[in-house]
């Protein structure tokens, strides 16, 4: 049997005991916190590119709006609802809130998926993509849904057809690579999601995200945006369980 299918049938054992994502939250998504239990505050991250090289699939002009103003509005509302509700301060991880989100307010709802969301957003986009996943993460997506291709096609059908303002997700779960779809900032780590599992790949469609050039085309904006995944940022997140 091809090692890669030993270590996929282990991360698919452990990750089904433990919890998925327990080991797989990278630093960039985690709280950043003093050395007084009782501060707490998530920082947005800087952009791993400038506002225009993802152009012409994202223009300048949405990337600055997005980050500047809709991502930086969802982090400091997060910290915000956090001062107001989050009790043991020294736990307060992106995972473990959003993994007990049922329990807060609909504010810490709201902006702890979109901090989430967001980060992971930024660093699955570049403007030096490839065109497809190679090694192991290629390996899952054919095993799980057949090609490449077919990925493509149920992900952009996802991402479509999410009514209003939402995600379009491709996650790991105990029965292999998944894609589903969340309303306006829920994420699949949350407790009240249909479908649970890591996020390995996000797509914003919310009318932000694309409105500027694309109007009311979000399949066009779909389409262009498969062009500047950044495939290594998705292999990495997969491959990080094998470890």
């Amino acid at each position: 049997m091809p090692n890669h299918k030993i270590q996929r049938r282990k991360f698919l054992t452990d990750t089904a005991k433990a919890g998925i994502g327990l080991a797989m939250i990278p630093s960039f998504l985690q709280a950043q916190q003093s050395n007084a239990i009782t501060t707490i505050d998530f920082k947005q991250q800087p952009l791993p590119y400038s506002y225009k090289d993802l152009e012409p699939y994202i223009d300048a002009a949405t990337m600055e709006i997005h980050y500047t103003k809709h991502a930086a509005g969802y982090t400091k509302k997060l910290n915000e609802a956090l001062k107001e509700e989050y009790k043991n301060k020294s736990a307060a991880t992106i995972e473990n809130i959003l993994s007990n989100i049922s329990s807060y307010s609909t504010k810490m709802r709201n902006n702890a998926g979109g901090h989430y969301n967001h980060e992971l957003f930024w660093q699955t986009m570049t403007p030096n993509a490839t065109k497809q996943p190679t090694d192991i993460l290629a390996n899952s997506i054919n095993t799980s849904f057949g090609s490449f291709d077919n990925l493509k096609k149920q992900f952009s059908d996802a991402a479509l057809k999410r009514f209003g303002s939402g995600w379009a997700w491709l996650i790991a779960t105990s029965e292999g690579l998944k894609i589903t779809s969340t309303p306006n900032q829920d994420n699949p780590l949350m407790d009240i999601a249909t479908e649970k599992g890591f996020p390995l790949l996000g797509l914003d469609v919310w009318e932000h995200a694309y409105y500027l050039k694309y109007q009311n085309k979000r399949g066009e904006y779909i389409n262009n945006w498969w062009n500047i995944v950044n495939w290594e940022v998705v292999a990495k997140r997969l491959n990080s369980s094998f470890k």
